[in-house]
């Protein structure tokens, strides 16, 4: 995901699921919206400043990256998914953001399906 707009949307509109190293936002569009319901979901980051320098953001975002990979196969078609890092994330070892990805998208899908 790379267009403000589809960020917009998501965290404004999406289902929110925060956890102690990162917030995702999941937004599935309805029929009667202009975005296409079809298609292949799609995931954007946000790494602020207060995460770390540079080299610590960029390296967090590909951490996340790396993870939500393996997972993008769970999410309906035409959702737009954005992961907003913590500043924990910088330290965390790979086991504990494992953890924090798989229940915030876990409780994601689950609002998802509920709201359908």
């Amino acid at each position: 995901m790379r267009r403000r707009h589809e960020f917009t949307l998501a965290v404004r509109r999406g289902n929110r699921a925060g956890r102690p190293h990162l917030v995702a936002h999941l937004y599935l569009p309805s029929a009667d919206e202009t975005a296409e319901p079809e298609g292949n979901p799609l995931v954007g980051f946000i790494v602020s400043k207060a995460v770390g320098n540079a080299v610590v953001r960029n390296r967090v975002q590909r951490r996340l990256r790396h993870l939500l990979r393996d997972r993008v196969h769970r999410l309906p078609a035409g959702s737009l998914l954005v992961v907003r890092a913590n500043p924990k994330a910088a330290t965390a070892p790979t086991e504990e953001l494992v953890k924090d990805v798989d229940s915030a998208l876990g409780r994601l899908l689950r609002q998802s399906a509920k709201g359908q």
